[in-house]
């Protein structure tokens, strides 16, 4: 069976999770997958409406970091629970994608805990044999 996408890490009072790709972009879009899941079952989310996204930072360390805070800004300020995600761009200072999701629905939706924001503890960003691993800790 193959190695799953993202696994969890023990942080005193917040939550670690690390993700790997074949390519830097299958590792962003991995670890995105695996901080939404600390929110709620993926599979109560529809990919009903898609929603671009672009952010910019100093440095790929910086760029991972505004990559999650921005989906978390989209489910916080905009109500939007992403689903599947698409990175049509991604250097070191610059990321374009695709986010495909759903307006909340307080009906339908059962979440399993809150994410304040991504942050620099422990953030790791690196390329080792057979692709990418980024590690990234939340504040819960």
């Amino acid at each position: 069976m193959p190695e799953a996408p993202f696994q969890h890490f023990d942080v005193t009072a917040d939550f670690g999770l690390m993700a790997q790709g074949s390519d830097l972009k299958e590792a962003f879009v991995n670890v995105a997958s695996g901080m939404l899941s600390l929110l709620i079952d993926p599979e109560e989310v529809r990919r009903e409406k898609s929603h671009p996204l672009e952010v910019k930072a100093p440095d790929r360390e910086s760029l991972l970091v505004a990559w999650l805070n921005e989906l978390l800004y989209l489910f916080d300020a905009e109500g939007f629970l992403s689903k599947d995600f698409q990175i049509l761009e991604l250097d070191e200072t610059y990321l374009k994608a695709e986010v495909w999701g759903e307006p909340i629905d307080p009906d339908r939706h059962h979440f399993k805990g809150y994410v304040k924001a991504a942050t620099y503890h422990q953030l790791e960003v690196k390329e080792g044999e057979g692709g990418w691993q980024v590690r990234v800790v939340f504040d819960v």
